[in-house]
């Protein structure tokens, strides 16, 4: 039997109890006092209308106000609980002297200034949370003071699951604190349970990644917990960004072209890694080792050690060995740097 049902039942005999005494009790016109029959059909409908509307009045609005509990983050629900208690403590106060004065005045002013200092306690403790929790040393989180300058970079779920980011934190090239906000690491979450193995394995590595900048970055990794308003992860980073004026470190090519558009400033690690990469001009002759065969007849393909695809004419026959190249063309393209070279002739396989 479910709980609503319980509750269904308790009401309907509440609500049965009073109309049986109601109806014992009240002289209604053309009703004998007392009549049995007017106390049962009194009782069968209290006890109807109870039955329906219990639920309403008890499991449904404490199930609407638990979701949303749930739902809230930790520090609004500590400081909507925080001014409650302190405006309940205030409006005891002014109870009396308020109780105190003539007429209707006494008897309606207390109820109604407790209910102004609790609707102004929660929303001034709701509003200024971070200011409050800082000066009580509650919730260490991102300063919002130094923020607000701009000097913090916002993490995207993309970037913490590519995990390059680590790497570039560890070495000191971000300015200013490392930012995840809550709701990026949410989204983590969820993807570290999803039901899809694939999506699993990302999250998981993704969190395993983010503790480990946090034990090894040069800069300070910092939770965010301000929350805006926004329809999925990527509209909310790039408001809270504008909000915040700090850039966004991504991998996702189309927040990328979102960000840009609305005049947040994106650092794409994928640019940084084509950015870095060795220069290499045409003429320049280097070593590669050759490692499967290319689309036309008779390429083979290497990788510099940053990753650099090396096409090569005439290194098929160098396959699965080390051969001395010609640089003749270099491409940058948006999925990075491409470098065609020739093979020399008469050299040893290696």
């Amino acid at each position: 039997m479910s709980v609503e049902l319980v509750f269904r039942f308790i009401g309907a005999l509440v609500l049965a109890a009073i109309g049986w005494y109601l109806a014992a009790t009240m002289n209604l016109p053309g009703v004998a006092l007392g009549s049995l029959a007017s106390e049962v059909i009194a009782a069968a409908v209290c006890a109807a209308i109870g039955f329906i509307i219990t639920p309403y009045l008890t499991t449904r609005p404490t199930d609407f106000v638990l979701e949303h509990a749930r739902r809230l983050p930790i520090k609004d629900l500590v400081a909507a609980v925080l001014g409650l208690v302190i405006a309940l403590v205030l409006s005891a106060l002014l109870a009396v002297p308020l109780s105190l004065l003539p007429s209707i005045f006494g008897r309606v002013l207390p109820f109604v200034g407790c209910l102004f200092l609790c609707y102004l306690g929660v929303t001034i403790f709701v509003g200024r949370r971070d200011d409050i929790f800082s000066l009580l040393g509650w919730f260490p989180t991102a300063d919002r003071a130094a923020l607000d300058h701009g000097s913090g970079v916002l993490l995207d779920t993309s970037a913490i699951i590519d995990g390059r980011i680590v790497d570039v934190s560890r070495v000191g090239f971000l300015n200013g604190p490392v930012v995840i906000p809550r709701f990026v690491l949410r989204e983590l979450q969820r993807i570290a349970d999803s039901s899809d193995a694939i999506r699993r394995g990302r999250g998981r590595r993704g969190l395993e990644l983010l503790d480990r900048m946090r034990k090894t970055s040069a800069t300070p990794v910092q939770f965010y917990d301000g929350d805006v308003e926004g329809d999925s992860v990527d509209s909310r980073l790039v408001q809270l960004a504008q909000e915040l004026k700090c850039a966004i470190v991504t991998n996702d090519y189309n927040l990328n072209r979102v960000a840009a558009v609305q005049g947040v400033r994106v650092l794409n690690v994928n640019e940084l890694a084509n950015a870095v990469k060795a220069v290499v001009l045409p003429g320049e002759e280097i070593i590669v080792r050759i490692i499967h065969e290319g689309k036309e007849a008779g390429q083979g393909v290497g990788y510099l050690e940053d990753g650099t695809m090396v096409v090569v004419d005439g290194g098929r026959r160098y396959l699965d060995n080390e051969v001395s190249i010609v640089v003749t063309r270099v491409f940058q393209t948006a999925a990075g740097r491409m470098i065609f070279a020739q093979a020399k002739e008469h050299q040893p396989t290696r």
